[in-house]
């Protein structure tokens, strides 16, 4: 990323005061202790291992104040297997909790898988579900090869458009590694998202030209201009290209909301979500997966480094290094969310987050 931590005031926390405030206030806001568990730990996980730029994390216990009291989010909300086959679900989440409803989805992809050797459960009436990694991962944390992907609410134009009309629609893959951690694969399907513009915005910097599009459907490096536009794909038409085909694969299959239509009614989020498990047991033994990670990851190692550039890395292994350095020297919060924490703690009645 090309926008810097270190020049955004931050507060440490130590992190197990954070995983019981998490916990704490999602269950003051009315989550029963399941939602609370999983949501939690989803936080968690993602305020670990991402730039605190790109808006996941505790900070997002903001969010769902607002939605769970605004009805965007259905507290309790059954978790409805629609159809199924062996190897295959298709599931209504009634606008429940989404960290839950990716937790139990991926659960059941992974039965399934460690039956037939793949399971695929597509979701339709879900929320926000946090991070795809979170949901990839725990696949991966049982010996499979985890897929994640959701639909949006609409964000980037279409290649030639100037109106958002899909969204961020992001994927994570994540697959046992060989060098004693997980290889994953996280991103949205827009080059960046506006937490990393307000970033930008907060250091007062310029962000690249190929972020987002101004509300008249022009370049800018303005992050204050673009804000009120549409983001750009990955790729220029490549990113719009995946995105739509993700809407595809989440929200017209599942027979759920796609294209402009997510959070458009308060009453109904109407998000889609598609998981998948790969059983690596039934292809070969799980340390012969790991013994050809290993060396497909020596093999990326070994290339010859452009200019500017200190060493090659597999993906998740930057995420893995901000989540050994977190666990060990605490978590930093920039101090808006802190603040913003604070107030939540003071609105819920509950103990407030400690600087350590």
């Amino acid at each position: 990323m090309s926008a810097s931590v270190a020049e955004v005031p931050m507060v440490k926390v130590d992190l197990e005061d954070m995983r019981s405030f998490a916990r704490e206030a999602l269950l003051a806001m009315g989550c029963n202790a399941e939602e609370a568990a999983a949501t939690s730990e989803a936080l968690i996980y993602s305020e670990l291992r991402f730039h605190p730029g790109q808006g996941q994390g505790v900070r997002r216990l903001v969010n769902y104040r607002k939605r769970v009291a605004e009805g965007f989010i259905s507290i309790g909300a059954q978790f409805e297997v629609l159809k199924e086959s062996p190897a295959l679900a298709l599931v209504d989440a009634h606008n429940g909790m989404g960290s839950l409803v990716g937790q139990r989805a991926m659960r059941l992809a992974i039965a399934k898988a460690k039956v037939c050797g793949i399971g695929v459960v597509v979701v339709r009436g879900g929320t926000h579900y946090g991070s795809s990694a979170v949901h990839a991962a725990e696949a991966e944390r049982e010996g499979c090869v985890g897929v994640a992907f959701t639909n949006a609410g609409p964000e980037m134009a279409a290649w030639g458009g100037a109106t958002p009309v899909v969204g961020t629609n992001p994927w994570a893959i994540a697959a046992p590694g060989g060098d004693g951690f997980p290889v994953v694969l996280d991103i949205a399907l827009t080059t960046a998202g506006k937490g990393m513009m307000r970033w930008h915005e907060r250091e007062g910097k310029p962000m690249p030209i190929d972020w987002a599009l101004t509300p008249e459907g022009e370049e800018t490096t303005d992050p204050t201009a673009a804000m009120a536009g549409a983001l750009l794909g990955i790729g220029q038409y490549k990113g719009y290209g995946l995105s739509l085909m993700t809407d595809v694969m989440t929200g017209v299959l599942s027979g759920g909301g796609f294209g402009i239509e997510p959070y458009s009614n308060p009453a109904r989020t109407d998000v889609s979500h598609t998981f998948i498990a790969f059983d690596i047991a039934w292809f070969m033994p799980v340390d012969e997966f790991r013994a050809r990670m290993k060396r497909f990851g020596e093999m990326i190692r070994a290339s010859r480094l452009r200019p500017g550039f200190s060493e090659v890395l597999l993906p998740g292994e930057q995420e893995h290094r901000r989540e050994t350095q977190k666990r060990a020297a605490g978590v930093p919060l920039a101090d808006h969310v802190f603040a913003e924490l604070q107030a939540l703690a003071a609105e819920l009645g509950i103990k407030p987050l400690q600087q350590q």
